[in-house]
């Protein structure tokens, strides 16, 4: 049975049986702050199984796309050592909100398994929770029961809480849930160990395929349960483990979910992947090509549903995965030039039937992929080059684990590289030392994000929020409940959920908005607003001395001008990048504050300055038509996207959608937005730039900000024009200036040159021989340019020369140093080293060749004593 098959003959059987079938939410998560990726099948519904939402549906299933690179049984260092876990993974799922329970969910699990699928009920075990005393919670009786009439007694296994109690995190919904094992081991090995005694002890043909977790309890902040109001099934079944048992193969990987990935890179890298390796080298192979082809279905996807690796959050992620791959290819597959972007072709072809979003971005998705290739490629060179370093400053046999930890966290290389490298050279990498000070990293990142949340205090019951910010600034509420957090970055804050509330939560680009709540009695502040599983919260240092009372929610109404006036503005710079350079361009981020606005879209080339005046005026020419602003609110998705509206990849919407149209500009956003064009008043582009391979970003202002750059333009051309004596003509005075100072230049440069030539008169007679080296160490008045033309012109006159000059070019310090080939070669100086060395007197350091090289540093008082200590070389 094809993988294809596989995914559809479960959506079909749950489809059967009264389930809604949902299409994958993106990988990448926009609105949840306790998770970066979509982690497991249930973190889109998450706000229903928290009472926050209704569901459209009691029942639904679907194929959700997973990243997990930490957690359970799966670091992202183990990826690709096994051969069933990986970092992007998808999870077949069919869920209750409040309608079947175990009777149900178990029944539909053994006959999809055993009729549907096939599978022989001789190789399947269960697991039931055991209970809990410290919980409070029993044996999981119903479960137990109704698995013993359908598999027998002989193959249920008990679970500890660690195994089979499933919680949604720290607090939230959590539940006994029952698990379904595999066992395809040979009939051999079966005999030698009993399949039950393999259950959860990581062998890789003994397998979790399924979990059905029983959601009825809610953690609470202290740890205590309690009964939620309604019980929920919530399933997740391994899609590649699945395949795995349907198609008879003894890995993920063995199957056509990865196989067609496989032969691409055996294509592009000669490496040959063998089922079952024979030796060593050819494990080492098959991890490499695992890792590969793992890592680039996680990477593609997020990039494909707008996350672009980066240096930090979520981005850092993304490029810590790629990054892992490209070194494995790097060091076990010989490659040193990019390849991995072209696996791309091959997972639209597979994958892009039912992930169009795969093929819509290839094209950005693979140049995205081919740059951090190159780019990282270039870092390896780099820190070979450092680590040579490194090994020379060596003392023993054993290198630093500091001096690797910087070599890792500075510069991104791979400490498993660096431990190679060290073994294949004989030394040894102090491990300890690495760990200590990775841990140490790692604290400081841990203390500086952590966060504890309070349970919330219901004051008013049922989910009663309202956002009435569209229409207006102002309104009387209530508070319905309210919870403390604490932070160590932020300190003491509240957060308050409102019955209905004027207060834009930061989404869709936009930032939450700020203002104030005010009662007869006193006034407090709103920081910030958020949303966080379907609730609003506004952010507060403290609380309401009445949390009962009435109250007037009041918004920072400049603040929110400005930003209505940049959302807008943003919608007529898509429409206008699209106009002046193609259709091809896509939004893949924005950024719209009340100050300004930052729009990345895709684009394989520099804007032009013609380009940009292009898209400038097009906006602008928009704002002076003065478009009435038509929002359409609760249209079905797909009557939008017939209407003409633009939807983005990368961003979940819902049945029912709001509409925005400015014109010809159409779009879908939950944004807030001027009433007229002409509120936007002057639209100012201030920069454009790369952000990644394919990924452009424009800065602009509007409105008040755009005033604010015009008058201060203004003021620097009354300035300027003062300090030029306020000429008739400002441009052509410039100009002139600029002409005179290039003749000057030209002057200083001949002078200097003339000074260089005299100071090397005097220097030519200052030279010693030492043990058969002409010797010079000195300092002089010369800048770094001319002392390095002056070394070369006495390295052209002498054969055996070893030259020192110390220098201070604008109040720094430089160290040149010239050695020439025969002194090198015979007597072993490197002038590399020796700045490196010397370059501690003046406070710096430097490199370079072993003939020439250089050191900068911040300590001019230095250079005598640099200049005493070059002679102790020639001892």
């Amino acid at each position: 049975m094809k993988s294809q098959e596989i995914r559809q003959k479960f959506l079909s059987f749950f489809e059967e049986r009264k389930h809604l079938i949902v299409p994958s939410a993106p990988i990448v998560l926009k609105n949840d702050p306790t998770l970066m990726f979509n982690n497991s099948g249930m973190a889109q519904f998450k706000e229903y199984f928290l009472g926050n939402a209704t569901p459209k549906s009691k029942r639904i299933a679907d194929t959700q796309k997973c990243l997990r690179v930490s957690g359970k049984h799966n670091d992202l260092e183990e990826v690709g050592i096994d051969t069933y876990h990986h970092t992007m993974f998808e999870m077949l799922g069919n869920w209750s909100f409040g309608d079947y329970f175990k009777k149900e969910a178990i029944n539909w699990a053994w006959e999809l398994l055993t009729e549907v699928y096939k599978i022989p009920k001789n190789i399947l075990y269960v697991t039931v929770f055991e209970g809990s005393k410290e919980e409070n919670v029993p044996f999981d009786q119903e479960a137990y029961d109704i698995w013993k009439e359908l598999i027998g007694e002989d193959r249920i296994l008990l679970g500890n809480k660690k195994d089979n109690f499933w919680e949604m995190g720290d607090q939230g919904p959590c539940g006994p849930c029952s698990e379904i094992h595999v066992d395809i081991r040979s009939e051999e090995e079966k005999a030698e160990i009993p399949g039950r005694d393999l259950v959860n002890a990581d062998h890789p043909q003994v397998v979790e395929i399924w979990n059905n977790v029983f959601m009825e309890f809610n953690r609470k902040a202290d740890g205590s349960l309690e009964k939620l109001p309604a019980q929920h099934v919530d399933t997740g079944m391994g899609f590649e483990r699945l395949c795995m048992v349907l198609q008879g193969v003894q890995s993920n990987y063995d199957t056509d979910v990865f196989t067609p990935l496989i032969a691409k890179v055996s294509q592009l890298t000669g490496a040959k992947y063998t089922v079952k390796a024979n030796n060593e080298e050819e494990e080492k192979v098959n991890i490499a090509v695992r890792v590969v082809i793992d890592h680039v279905r996680a990477v593609a996807f997020a990039i494909a549903d707008g996350q672009l690796p980066s240096n930090n959050g979520a981005g850092y992620v993304i490029r810590r995965i790629l990054r892992r791959a490209i070194r494995y290819a790097f060091t076990f597959l010989d490659k040193k030039e990019p390849f991995i972007y072209e696996l791309v072709e091959v997972l639209s072809e597979q994958m892009g039937d039912f992930f169009p979003e795969i093929t819509a971005q290839k094209d950005l998705v693979k140049n995205v992929i081919k740059e951090e290739e190159a780019s990282f490629l270039r870092t390896l060179e780099q820190g070979l080059h450092l680590l040579d370093n490194v090994i020379d400053e060596t003392q023993g046999k054993v290198v630093s684990g500091t001096k690797a930890f910087e070599l890792y966290d500075t510069f991104g290389f791979p400490i498993d590289l660096t431990a190679l490298i060290l073994r294949e050279r004989g030394l040894e990498l102090d491990e300890k030392g690495f760990e200590d000070a990775m841990a140490e990293q790692k604290n400081r990142s841990r203390v500086a994000s952590e966060v504890s949340t309070d349970d919330w205090t219901i004051l008013v019951g049922g989910n009663v929020e309202t956002f009435v910010g569209y229409d207006q600034l102002e309104n009387e509420v209530k508070i319905t409940r309210y919870r403390k957090i604490d932070s160590k970055k932020d300190g003491k804050l509240f957060q308050l959920v409102l019955d209905a509330t004027p207060f834009y939560p930061e989404g869709g680009g936009q930032v939450g908005d700020r203002g104030l709540l005010i009662s007869a009695n006193e006034t407090v502040e709103i920081i910030d607003t958020k949303k966080e599983n379907n609730l609003i919260l506004h952010i507060v240092k403290k609380l309401p001395s009445n949390l009962e009372a009435k109250l007037v929610a009041k918004v920072d109404t400049d603040a929110r001008k400005q930003s209505m006036a940049n959302h807008s503005a943003t919608h007529l710079l898509h429409q206008a990048l699209r106009t002046v350079l193609g259709t091809h361009v896509e939004q893949k981020g924005s950024l719209v504050a009340p100050t300004h606005l930052r729009f990345d879209f895709s684009h394989f080339a520099k804007v032009s300055d013609e380009e940009l005046q292009a898209v400038e005026d097009f906006v602008n020419d928009r704002i002076h038509e003065q478009l009435p602003l038509v929002e359409r609110r609760n249209i079905p998705f797909n009557q939008a996207i017939e209407e003409g509206a633009m939807a983005l990849f990368g961003e979940k919407y819902g049945d029912e959608v709001r509409m925005i149209r400015f014109g010809e500009s159409a779009e879908l956003c939950g944004g807030t937005h001027v009433p007229n064009t002409a509120d936007i008043w002057q639209f100012k582009i201030v920069s454009e730039g790369a952000v990644a391979a394919g990924i452009r970003r424009i800065e602009a202002i509007t409105n008040k900000a755009a005033e604010d750059f015009y008058k201060n333009q203004e003021e620097i051309l009354k300035e300027l024009k003062a300090i030029l004596k306020n000429p008739q003509d400002t441009i052509k005075t410039v100009v002139s200036l600029q002409d005179e100072n290039a003749k000057l230049k030209k002057q200083v440069e001949y002078l200097l040159k003339e000074k260089a030539k005299n100071i090397k008169g005097e220097l030519k007679e200052k030279i010693e021989e030492i043990n058969g080296i002409l010797f010079l160490a000195v300092e002089v008045d010369l800048d770094p340019a001319g002392a390095k033309d002056l070394v070369y012109e006495l390295g052209n006159e002498y054969s055996n020369l070893y030259v020192l000059l110390g220098s201070v070019s604008n109040d720094k310090p430089m160290l040149t140093c010239y050695v020439s080939k025969e002194v090198v070669e015979q007597k072993g100086l490197n002038a590399g080293q020796i700045v490196r060395e010397l370059g501690k007197y003046i406070q710096g350091g430097g490199g370079g060749q072993p003939f020439f090289a250089t050191a900068g540093g911040k300590n001019p008082a230095g250079i005598a004593e640099a200049v005493a200590h070059a002679k102790d070389y020639l001892k």
